[in-house]
């Protein structure tokens, strides 16, 4: 036993010199099928501790997880019999198979880090994607080491090396190593009674609260809605775009949003269809028809039928869709619009409300996503390039919208995200005349 725990440990070491690009030669290793059997026995401990310790010790160990992982040692060692064939050393398969997987508990170790990573950079595909580069050079340093750099034998070596870790990374047989504890049963906070009651008093606050426009003088009226109560994003980013036209675009007593969330429940109205048909009636009443704008603000996920999620359990609440927007607005007379819709597949909106008198900004393309709906995040990409960034240099919503492009163009370029998302914007004939009199913004 002693004789096998210390082998165990000059794997460890040639494995962590290996992943650390220290020098490391084919006889630091020792192998075995016995020295085998114990390293990936030891890098299961490791994998199961490292999970563990992420669900801050909490639940218990999957037994599902061990066939799962077992599964994996085969194509280890497959990827180690083609290399070996493939250089005509057959006597060195296990030698492969051994640093092939001596620098996985490394990995393991690094990969607690990667969550807070990929948090704090906001960049959390990047953070990954970074790992799994590592994983695979290591990978390949590990063929190099062990049978030499003759070609094309290490260009094939390494075909097989990538096939091996895509496979790793996305085999079916992947199961949870911890499991957490099942959460208990809460009732949904809307079904508690006193929420569910403040409702109707908060959609009516909220309409007796847009005060009337006043006469001969253009002013700008906002409504905003995010219908999904999934990820606080949106209403973080609802919170800041109300906030910033009350004070930057004087819609202080001329704005109401409608946010679904389960943590603003006695904050906003809810976020239904019907709701933001009586905002927009209200809203149209308060308006003088020929002098002010109304700008209409979306958030939520969208859908490749172009329908925006709704979002706020335990109701069952309609979606809208670009048709059904433009009805509304049609039936509340609302004749100057400028409306931005940030969503995935948001470029479906702006067929069915296009007109002369309307602006209809979108953070996407018909048939691409958006991005930046990740948990923790304040804004999405649109919406901090457009409304953090853009509008604190500009009051114009058009010139905002080319700045912003930019903007979540060069986001997408440096995360290698693609297909892009494409923002688009159509602007009116008769609303481009007016905005070219009014400096494209409220007076």
């Amino acid at each position: 036993m002693k004789f096998y725990l210390v082998s165990l440990y000059r794997n460890l070491v040639a494995g962590a010199r290996l992943a650390l690009f220290m020098r490391v030669r084919p006889h630091d290793y020792r192998v075995s099928p016995v020295d085998f059997t114990v390293l990936v026995a030891f890098n299961f401990a490791i994998l199961v501790g490292t999970a563990a310790m992420q669900a801050g010790l909490e639940g218990e160990f999957n037994v599902a997880a061990l066939p799962a992982y077992l599964a994996s040692v085969p194509l280890v060692l497959a990827a180690a019999m083609v290399i070996a064939a493939i250089y005509r050393l057959y006597d060195r398969l296990l030698l492969v198979a051994t640093a092939l997987t001596a620098s996985e508990s490394v990995f393991e170790v690094v990969g607690l880090a990667v969550p807070w990573l990929a948090l704090t950079s906001g960049v959390p595909r990047a953070v990954v994607f970074t790992l799994l580069g590592w994983v695979w050079l290591i990978s390949v340093r590990a063929v190099v080491v062990c049978m030499g750099i003759k070609r094309p034998q290490v260009l094939i070596g390494a075909l097989v090396v990538t096939a091996m870790v895509s496979l790793a990374y996305s085999h079916p047989w992947s199961v949870d190593v911890w499991q957490l504890p099942p959460e208990e049963d809460e009732p949904a906070p809307l079904a508690e009674e006193h929420t569910f009651h403040i409702q109707g008093q908060l959609i009516e606050q909220a309409l007796d609260g847009v005060a009337k426009g006043r006469e001969g003088v253009r002013e700008l009226f906002f409504v905003g809605f995010a219908p999904d109560a999934s990820q606080d994003v949106f209403v973080k980013e609802m919170r800041y775009v109300k906030k910033l036209f009350d004070e930057r675009f004087g819609t202080a007593g001329h704005s109401i949003a409608l946010v679904n969330s389960q943590d603003a429940l006695e904050e906003f109205p809810i976020a239904s269809v019907t709701n933001l048909s009586r905002a927009l009636e209200r809203v149209a009443q308060a308006m003088n028809g020929d002098e002010d704008t109304l700008f209409l603000f979306l958030s939520a996920h969208g859908y490749p039928d172009h329908r925006l999620s709704a979002v706020q359990p335990p109701l069952e609440l309609a979606s809208l869709t670009p048709t059904a927007l433009s009805r509304l607005l049609h039936e509340a007379g609302i004749k100057w619009r400028v409306i931005v819709v940030s969503a995935c597949y948001s470029g479906g909106f702006i067929e069915p409300l296009k007109d002369a008198n309307s602006i209809v900004i979108t953070a996407s393309a018909p048939d691409r996503t958006s991005f930046g709906c990740e948990a923790g995040r304040d804004f999405t990409y649109f919406g901090q390039a457009y409304f953090r960034d853009a509008l604190a240099d500009t009051r114009s919503f058009t010139r905002a919208f080319e700045a912003a492009r930019a903007g979540v163009q060069k986001m997408e370029t440096a995360e290698g995200l693609d297909p892009p998302s494409d923002p688009q914007m159509w602007v009116g004939a008769a609303i481009a005349e007016r905005l070219k009199k009014a400096a494209d913004a409220p007076e």
